[in-house]
Formats: C-alpha cells, sequence, structure tokens
C-alpha cells in the first residue's frame, strides 16, 4: 500500500503542492480495497458540497426507516445557532436497529459478547434475540413509570443487557444519560439531579482485571439513590454478587423481565425530539449534558459506518470503546445495528491475563474491522512486539483509530504490525457534540497520512479559522470550525442550558459557524478539492486523558474541597502513553502539618472518589503561589510551558512573575526560556 508520492499521487488523485513531495509518507488504497470499498470516486466530495442539503436528504432516504417522511422543502430548517433536520420526520432508532432488520436478518448475529473471564462462555445474541428483549424492558421501563421524554440514568459496563437496557429507552422514547463506569457514585449522582433522572439502570457487578468491580455496593455506600431522590432501581446479576436491595425502590432485571409482554409499540420520535443526554467535560467544573436527536443524529452515524468503516454485512466490526462514551454509543451500539451488522463487544480489560489479550480476540472471532484509540495502541506498543508474535491477523481488512489525535511512530506500528502493511489505517476525528466523524480519509479513496486525520467527510462543510476568523492558508495552524448547514448528527443544545450552548460553541466567530475548540493545520495535500487536515489538540482547558475528555475545572473544584488547599491548578502534561495526564499545582494553607506525601493520597483519594481512575494526578507540585493576571485569572499558559518544557512566552503579562522561579525549580524546567532567577539549562537562552 506504500507508495512514492511523487510516482502515484497524479494516478490517485491527490494534489500535493509541496516541491519535496518525494520525501513524505502517504499510502493510498490497494486496488482489492477499492473495487469492494462502498466509496471509490473521489468525485462523491464535489457531489456532496456542492449541494449537501441534497446529499443528506438522498442518504437520509437509503440509511432509515421513516414513519412519516419529511416535508421536501424543509430538509434542513437553519436558525443559527439551532437548526432541524428532516423537518416534520417520524422514526424511532430501536426499530431501525432491529424491527426492519428481522425479515431478512433475524438469526444474523447482532452482538457477540465476550466476558473477561477466560473461563466463561461468550455469548452471541442474534437480531430477534435482541429485538424480544428489549421489547420486554421496554414494557418494563413504562411499568415503572418511564414516559417518552423521561431522563433514565444508566450506570452499566459492556454487557449485553447494557445494549437492551439503551435501546429499549430509545423505543419509548426515554433519554438515557449513560454514565462511565470508571467514573465515581458522586458522577452518578450529579448526573441524575442534573437530568431529574429517577431511575438509575445498573448492575450487582462486573470484571475488569480478574476483579469483581461493585457497582450497586458503591452507589448504596455513598447513599446516591436517597440523595437523588430515586424512585427506582434496576440490577442486572452479571457478577451475582451479594448486594442491599431496598423493598419497592430495587428490583432485579431478571426478576422483572419474567413476566414483561412481549411486545412493544416504538414510539414515533419526530426531529423536534431527542434521543439521548451525554455528559461532557467543558470549561467548567460541571459537566455539559449535550443533548443529540434521533433521527437525524441516526443518518449521520449510519453513513459514517459505511463512508469510513466499509463495513459490510460480511463483516464482523469491533470498536473497543466504552458505552459510556460518544465512540460507544455511535460505532458500539447504533452505528453497526443501524446497517444491520455484527458487532464485538467485549467486557475487561486489553491488558487481561496478559497484554495479548486483544491480538487472541480479533484472532478468534475474526475481526474484520478494528477501531481503538491511540492511547491503547502506545500502551500494547510499549509493552512488546512478543506478545503480537504467532497471532494470526488475517481476517484483518481496515484498522481505525479514535480519540486524540494519533503519533506518526505509533500509526506506523499499528499499520505494519497489526494491519501487516495491507490494512487502510484511517484516522478519525471527531467529538461527543459531533455525534459522528467529521474528518477521516475514506478507505476505497485515501490518502493514508501518518499523523493527518484527512479531509472532512462528504457533505461536512468546514475551515481552519485564524484569531480574526479569517481562512488560515496551507501549512498554518489556527481553530477547527464547522459551516452551515452543519451536519445532521451534530447536537442540539445543552440541557437546560441555553446560555451555555451559545457561550461554548457558537461566541468566537457568531451563531453561523461551529467552534470545535480544537486546533488544527491545513496541509499542502488535497483530495477531491478537499484539504487535508492535522487535528493538533484542545486549545482550552480541557484534557485529553487516555482518550477520555476532562476538564481541569473538574478537578480544581474537587481538590479545592480539601480544606487544607488555598488554591489549586490542573494543566495536562503529556505522557507517552495516555497523551496526557493531569498535572496538579498547588498552594496549601500556611501551617500545614502534613507532609507531601500524605496530601498526595488524600488528593489521590479525592479525585478518584468524586471524579474517578481516570482523572488521577500523575504528579502534584507544592508551590507558595500561581502566576495571575492582574484581574486574578491563573495563567495556564505558563504552567502547561513548565511541565512540557515548552515556552512560556511573554512573563510580563503576570501580576506576579516572581513567582515563576520557584515554579520552574520544582518542575524541574528545562524548556527554551530563560526565568529571572532560575538557575536551571534552558535549551536556548530568550530571555
Amino acid at each position: 500500500m506504500s507508495v512514492n508520492v511523487g510516482r502515484r499521487l497524479k494516478e490517485a488523485g491527490i494534489k500535493w503542492v509541496e516541491e519535496d513531495a518525494e520525501n513524505k509518507d502517504v499510502y493510498v488504497p490497494t486496488d482489492e480495497m477499492k473495487e469492494k470499498a462502498y466509496f471509490s470516486d473521489e468525485r462523491i466530495y464535489a457531489e456532496a458540497n456542492n449541494n449537501p442539503e441534497e446529499f443528506w436528504a438522498k442518504q437520509a432516504k437509503e440509511l432509515i426507516y421513516w414513519f412519516d417522511e419529511w416535508d421536501a422543502d424543509k430538509v434542513v430548517n437553519l436558525e443559527p445557532p439551532y437548526f432541524n433536520w428532516f423537518v416534520g420526520n417520524g422514526t424511532n432508532l430501536s426499530y431501525n436497529c432491529l424491527d426492519r432488520h428481522l425479515e431478512e436478518n433475524r438469526n444474523k448475529a447482532a452482538i457477540i459478547w465476550e466476558p473477561e473471564p477466560e473461563d466463561e462462555a461468550h455469548e452471541v445474541l442474534t437480531y430477534m434475540d435482541i429485538y424480544r428483549e428489549v421489547n420486554k424492558f421496554a414494557n418494563v421501563l413504562k411499568h415503572l413509570g418511564v414516559k417518552k421524554g423521561s431522563p433514565v440514568t444508566i450506570w452499566m459496563p459492556m454487557i449485553p443487557e447494557t445494549a437492551i437496557a439503551a435501546l429499549a429507552c430509545q423505543r419509548i422514547g426515554a433519554w438515557h444519560s449513560i454514565v462511565y463506569t470508571a467514573f465515581a457514585p458522586h458522577a452518578v449522582r450529579e448526573r441524575m439531579e442534573d437530568a431529574g433522572s429517577k431511575i438509575l439502570i445498573t448492575v450487582d457487578g462486573f470484571y475488569r482485571r480478574g476483579k469483581i468491580i461493585e457497582l450497586k455496593k458503591r452507589i448504596d455506600e455513598g447513599e446516591i439513590l436517597e440523595k437523588v431522590g430515586a424512585e427506582n432501581c434496576v440490577v442486572v446479576r452479571r457478577a451475582n454478587s451479594e448486594v442491599g436491595m431496598k423493598e419497592g425502590r430495587d428490583h432485579y432485571y431478571d426478576k422483572l423481565m419474567k413476566d414483561a409482554e412481549a411486545y412493544c409499540e416504538p414510539e414515533v420520535i419526530t426531529s423536534n425530539d431527542y434521543g439521548f443526554l451525554l455528559y461532557t467535560s467543558g470549561t467548567t467544573g460541571k459537566p455539559k449534558a449535550v443533548m443529540h436527536s434521533c433521527g437525524a443524529y441516526s443518518v449521520g452515524v449510519a453513513l459514517t459506518m459505511k463512508l469510513v468503516a466499509d463495513l459490510h454485512p460480511d463483516d464482523l466490526f469491533w470498536s473497543t470503546a466504552d458505552i459510556g462514551w460518544i465512540t460507544g454509543h455511535s460505532y458500539a451500539l447504533y452505528g453497526p445495528l443501524l446497517i444491520g451488522a455484527t458487532v464485538l463487544w467485549y467486557e475487561g480489560a486489553p491488558d487481561y491475563p496478559d497484554v495479548s489479550r486483544w491480538w487472541g480476540i480479533i484472532e478468534k472471532y475474526g475481526v474484520t474491522i478494528f477501531y481503538t484509540a491511540p492511547t491503547a495502541i502506545r500502551a500494547l506498543r510499549a509493552a512488546g512486539d512478543e506478545w503480537i508474535e504467532g497471532h494470526d491477523f488475517s481476517s484483518l481488512r481496515l484498522l481505525a483509530s479514535v480519540g486524540e489525535p494519533i503519533d506518526p511512530d505509533t500509526w506506523k506500528w499499528f499499520f505494519e504490525k497489526i494491519g501487516e502493511s495491507r490494512c487502510p489505517l484511517v484516522d478519525t476525528y471527531w467529538q461527543t457534540e459531533t455525534g459522528g466523524i467529521l474528518l477521516s480519509s475514506l478507505p476505497g479513496i485515501g490518502p493514508f497520512v501518518p499523523g493527518v486525520a484527512g479531509p472532512a467527510l462528504p457533505g461536512v462543510r468546514y475551515d481552519v479559522l485564524d484569531a480574526n476568523g479569517e481562512p488560515v492558508k496551507q501549512e498554518e495552524s489556527g481553530y477547527l470550525v464547522v459551516k452551515p448547514p452543519f451536519i445532521p448528527s451534530m447536537l442540539r443544545g445543552l440541557y437546560k442550558n441555553p446560555e451555555k450552548y451559545v457561550e461554548e460553541y457558537w461566541s468566537r466567530y457568531g451563531t453561523d459557524t461551529y467552534f470545535s475548540g480544537d486546533g488544527a493545520i491545513k496541509t499542502g495535500m488535497e483530495i477531491g478539492g478537499q484539504t487535508l487536515i492535522k487535528v493538533t489538540g484542545r486549545i482550552d482547558d480541557v484534557m485529553e486523558v487516555a482518550g477520555h475528555r476532562l476538564g481541569t475545572a473538574e478537578l480544581e473544584e474537587v481538590v479545592q474541597d480539601l480544606e487544607e488547599v488555598v488554591d489549586v491548578a490542573v494543566v495536562g502534561k503529556q505522557d507517552a502513553i495516555k497523551g496526557e495526564v493531569p498535572a496538579l499545582f498547588v498552594v496549601l494553607e500556611k501551617g500545614v502539618e502534613k507532609s507531601n506525601e500524605d496530601m498526595d493520597r488524600e488528593i489521590v483519594k479525592a479525585v478518584r472518589d468524586k471524579v474517578g481512575p481516570v482523572a488521577t494526578p500523575e504528579v502534584t507540585y507544592y508551590v507558595s503561589d500561581l502566576p495571575e493576571t492582574e484581574s486574578g485569572k491563573i495563567i495556564r499558559r505558563f504552567l502547561k510551558g513548565l511541565v512540557r518544557n515548552e515556552l512560556l512566552g511573554d512573563m510580563t503579562t503576570a501580576r506576579n512573575p516572581e513567582c515563576l522561579k520557584e515554579l520552574a525549580e520544582v518542575t524541574q524546567y528545562r524548556g527554551p526560556q530563560k526565568i529571572p532567577g532560575y538557575t536551571g539549562t534552558a535549551h536556548l537562552g530568550n530571555e
């Protein structure tokens, strides 16, 4: 698949404006891939971008079943920053994932579930199996008082009942809010209170690295259900561990399902109704509840399964993402089922009982499309190539990356060692807010460039703007934005917070331009008239920790609550495996008798208890002051520069620049900028 760029760029339809193209790494699809792919003609970009509304309308009719089709004159109703696609439609996500596939695929495997314990049998659930269970559980929810528009909180791992619960919510038009199981019970409470949810669906426990993680027990210990005034709690018996059950409020899943009616009429969901809430970290301490639609979201996600994943009926698709994240929603559950495919779910850790577990699963089931995060790839690569030796990867035909920018070295290892230098590797960029993929090269068109996400997908209008809102030139960096008519799968707002919705996404360049919060570079490379984009990462106070988006303010709020802490600032420190890890700068009360080691333990416990293990600080620096502006705002670019050994920039903007000497000493700064009074050796010598 590798090519000499100068030799085959023209043949592949790729334009590179640089003169030194001979020295660039670029890959194009094999003839076999182009022949099999749904899309192999670059003209799709021009066709879609010339008339996005017509393009999306065509896809909507082909990909989704509608009870009531939209008005042909109202494909999209634009009133920025609000918009509605397919106005007047009527559909149901559960119906589209299940019912409409039964005539031809009722006995086809929908979900293959691999438990973590190797001595436990896997399960294969057909479309008919899931259909039956979803109908019954939908009736259970209705019996418990859940109605169309009711918020339902789900705190569940990657087990079949989680998919059943989510699809049952969709069937009756309830909004599900799924919480990542590695978050703390406090996060469950916070999300239930914000959504006004009175019902929790959870498990007694599940397996992670050979241990049972007891979710129901943790809920009870924190008295979460009492604090939120929950009326019902449904408990799935996964680990068969003993849990407390409050009579009248707590119910075992299997007992409720035993006598449930077998059929539930799917609720008609329109463009004005929402499908689910998903909380994501922002620049404040409180997570934001992103609202997603039903029908329009379905169109966007289903199309990307064909455009980017190139998912065919005979494929086995495996997205390693947890259901608690948007990738789990869109590409472990709804996306594959929307197009009638087979998807693999794995309950446990990638390195249990050893780091060859994922490779063994690929070989065991014959996975054809493998979608995972750079953090996981880096960790498995660091373990050594001996763990992949002897494994058969011949079933694979496509690799995909998600969650954060993937560095070229990791890209090449993944491509060469797992894809055996024959599988296209698509680097996908998107967000919780966009619902589906925005940028990626297409498997049948390419090109695939290590470290470069690719062009915007057909039908997506985007740009990279400078601080003044002007498009940047090739090889220049700026801010990634999406332009009207936006895309069907994008968020419809923030629950109960319209002001934050406008402030967060539509204030920087005006309400007709969606601001992603990510930096990007326009490369000098084009395909089908679309420029390939390299995403550089977040430009706000949000960290990408192991592919998980965490707001620094959320951690700061937790640490600030400790009585010994006067002030705290959190920044992302670069990490070879996780991408970023939290680094804390803490100012303590005078006279604190606890040692730094004791404070470390208290801080880690507080963060793990209230946010979750994923947010555990990597390092805490105890200092006497933090750099601030004249108005008292902490200057985080200084702190980031110190922990990353980068330029700090103009230090005169600080009210108290003298504190930088102490900060440079505790962080052992070795960056390219001299700091007055600091004797450490900088790389350059710039004052």
